[in-house]
């Protein structure tokens, strides 16, 4: 059993037993928890190093250089400077075999943190508010572990420590995070068979759920979706162009509030009067900015906002439907209008062969009951690049343990996570590869 879990062993002797794994893979799970174990200690003062040194999207150049010399460290092939501050390391086993990937996101957010910590940032608004730290820390872990017991890999591991994956582009002209990575042949020479990726989540909705109610996802438990996992996260900007004139003869211009006012309202019959109601959609106006003074009829509004879809042809297909609304919206008022709409992440769409076989791993380290399917949620993640050139599997990892306390959501000033699920993410994605690297045993 994983040092730290609360499982007790005749249980996890009876899942052990019923789930169907590859030769010897009950044995080399118990030889990576020693390892695991004796790391651990070392596993923590690396997530604390990082959550202490927090580094921007795009700026991450003191936790690359970081992540580089450790990964020289431990005799792996680096290179360096992908897609600016993202680095590709391969691991070589003793024995030929397929390529698998993992990612680690290393990019911080402007957060101010609440909780004081020992480690806590010492970088004044900027925090690991979403588990990269954690993430990065799970991959070097990885490495060591897996650069100890290089006779249990049999092919190569593929590590894509990348930059940026939470500020998303604002110009058409410009990539960043996993898409240069992918542009710059991260995914190339080797070529993965598949890639796993994993992420801090401190709650989550069981699939099946139609309430919304959330649970707390504890260290020691994992979460997954099969098929869509998230969203395509798109923005956009619309500008409404009336006429100005005094606000007391209103009749001699066009009021660009009004047009908006009335732009938004249409906007939202979208969801829910033009699509299928098991279609999922967001679509959020966030901004609302116009007008000169109190007394002048505003010549020209903007909006703000973003949608959310699953399905690529739908998103398209959304866009269309926004473009005949506001077209006309402004034509009844005299008015006209700007729309600028741009694609941001695709949907992750997990792979379903790749989940199925790889939750027999799961399972049998955790046991059934920690390994849980949840409902997918809307937000954006641009894993999504990676698992476009190889079938994809990015999973949650549970961080929350209510004693003490650590049950903030991520992107807030209260995250945390409790450091045990250091171990389950380093044994959970240990085992996915090797089992992956086995298949064909």
């Amino acid at each position: 059993m994983l040092p730290g879990m609360k499982l007790p062993l005749p249980l996890f002797a009876i899942a052990l037993a019923s789930i169907p794994s590859s030769p010897g893979a009950a044995e080399r799970d118990e030889v990576f928890a020693g390892t695991i174990q004796t790391l651990f200690p070392k596993l923590v003062e690396t997530r604390r190093h990082l959550h202490a040194n927090p580094e921007l999207s795009n700026e991450e150049e003191k936790t690359a250089a970081y992540v580089a010399d450790r990964l020289t460290e431990l005799g792996l092939e680096v290179r360096t400077g992908v897609a600016g501050h993202g680095i590709v390391a391969l691991l070589k086993g003793t024995e030929e075999g397929p390529c698998v990937a993992v990612r680690a996101d290393m990019d911080a957010l402007p957060v101010t943190q609440l909780r004081s910590l020992p480690y806590r940032s010492r970088n004044p608004g900027v925090m690991h508010a979403c588990g990269h730290d954690v993430h990065t820390a799970v991959a070097l872990g990885l490495a060591e572990l897996l650069s100890r017991h290089r006779d249990d890999v049999r092919g190569t591991v593929k590590f894509l420590f990348q930059p940026a994956e939470e500020g998303m582009p604002v110009s058409y002209d410009k990539d960043w995070g996993a898409k240069l990575m992918v542009a710059e042949g991260a995914m190339d020479n080797p070529r993965p068979e598949a890639v796993f990726a994993l992420h801090c989540r401190p709650t989550i909705s069981r699939a099946g759920s139609l309430d919304e109610k959330t649970e707390f996802l504890k260290a020691g438990q994992v979460a997954y979706a099969i098929g869509p996992d998230s969203a395509n996260s798109d923005t956009f900007e619309i500008t409404i162009r009336g006429t100005m004139a005094h606000g007391s003869a209103p009749q001699r211009g066009v009021d660009a509030v009004v047009v908006a006012a009335e732009a938004v309202t249409a906007l939202q019959t979208i969801r829910s009067r033009r699509t299928n109601t098991r279609q999922p959609l967001v679509l959020s106006i966030g901004v609302i900015e116009g007008g000169q003074r109190h007394n002048i009829i505003a010549d020209s509004v903007r909006l703000a906002g973003t949608v959310r879809t699953c399905d690529a042809a739908f998103r398209d297909t959304v866009v269309e439907m926004m473009k005949q609304i506001l077209g006309g919206v402004t034509a009844a008022h005299g008015a006209t209008y700007e729309l600028d709409y741009r694609k941001g992440y695709p949907s992750v769409i997990n792979d379903a062969a790749l989940v199925k076989r790889t939750l027999p791993a799961f399972q049998r380290l955790l046991g059934e009951e920690n390994v849980i399917e949840m409902t997918p949620g809307m937000g954006g993640e641009d894993f999504s690049f990676f698992a476009q050139v190889s079938p994809g599997f990015y999973f949650r990892l549970g961080v929350a343990n209510e004693e003490r306390g650590i049950t903030g959501e991520i992107h807030t000033p209260a995250f945390d996570v409790d450091e045990e699920c250091l171990k389950t993410g380093v044994a959970v994605m240990a085992a996915a590869v090797c089992d992956y690297l086995d298949k064909d045993k």
